[in-house]
């Protein structure tokens, strides 16, 4: 019990770790809440805090190059769905308060919540030697990811294909595991289950940033209330998206050593 106890604390602590932007990002978050610079509104001061948070990470080498422009994949990414969700006849979400540096109605610092979760997988795959078995050919999860993408824009015109999908990762992720090491032993689990897992923290992240006001829901404008809990399977497809497009850049950078070495 001893060493489990202590193997979970270190595990802890380098997910932890891993989370370094992230965590970062919400101490400008609950900052912006209580500092008010004059001249410079709040989503403006959230933009500068985050891009120096950035800066510093890759001065201190705490983040690569490498990284560094994964994460500015997804900050494109993220910006392309918030342009989507937040115009007129659709409108998801909000961003209520005023600022500079807007499209649209959309604030430039909501890209980096999405390359919060990019970095968070980067930082583990590094931290916690992450290495895949049973991976699926790249083609079909590139395949995938694209699929679960454009279904966050059309399920507002054809319908929503998001129970299919996930039948679907089931399906193409059954037999891929991610080994990972804490100390000296390696252990395992499911791909799919790490999916549902770091879904269900990224919503549980989503509920503390709505309740430090960086967007708000149509159910949250009268007053904070909880994310709708059916937003984890939403968390956890965008998740999906994000492992696949790590892995497989990893798989262009390293020549499939990390990311298929148990497919045969």
């Amino acid at each position: 019990m001893r060493e489990f106890l202590r193997e979970f604390s270190i595990f802890g602590f380098k997910q932890a770790r891993a989370c370094i932007f992230a965590g970062l990002f919400f101490l400008v978050l609950l900052f912006s809440r209580h500092v008010h610079i004059a001249g410079l509104a709040r989503y403006d001061f959230i933009l500068v805090a985050t891009m120096l948070i950035q800066f510093a990470l890759l001065a201190t080498r705490i983040e690569t190059l490498a990284e560094a422009a994964v994460l500015a994949v997804f900050h494109g990414l993220g910006l392309g769905l918030e342009l989507f969700k937040t115009q007129p006849g659709i409108h998801s979400w909000s961003y209520p308060e005023p600022g500079i540096f807007k499209i649209g109605a959309v604030p430039l610092f909501s890209g980096f919540m999405y390359a919060a979760v990019a970095s968070y997988m980067c930082q583990s795959w590094r931290i916690m030697k992450l290495r895949l078995t049973g991976y699926p050919a790249h083609a079909l999860s590139i395949a995938l990811s694209a699929a679960i993408y454009v279904n966050f824009f059309t399920h507002h015109f054809i319908g929503d294909f998001r129970c299919w999908l996930v039948a679907a990762v089931v399906v193409v992720f059954a037999r891929t595991r991610v080994h990972f090491t804490v100390l000296e032993r390696e252990r395992a689990m499911p791909m799919v289950l790490s999916f549902m897992l770091i879904g269900f923290f990224v919503w549980v992240a989503e509920n503390m940033a709505t309740f430090l006001g960086a967007w708000v829901y149509p159910n949250q404008r009268t007053g904070w209330s909880a994310v709708d809990a059916s937003k984890i399977s939403s968390w956890s497809l965008l998740v999906i998206v994000t492992f696949i497009i790590v892995a497989d850049l990893k798989h262009v950078r390293e020549g499939d050593a990390a990311v298929s070495a148990g497919r045969d």
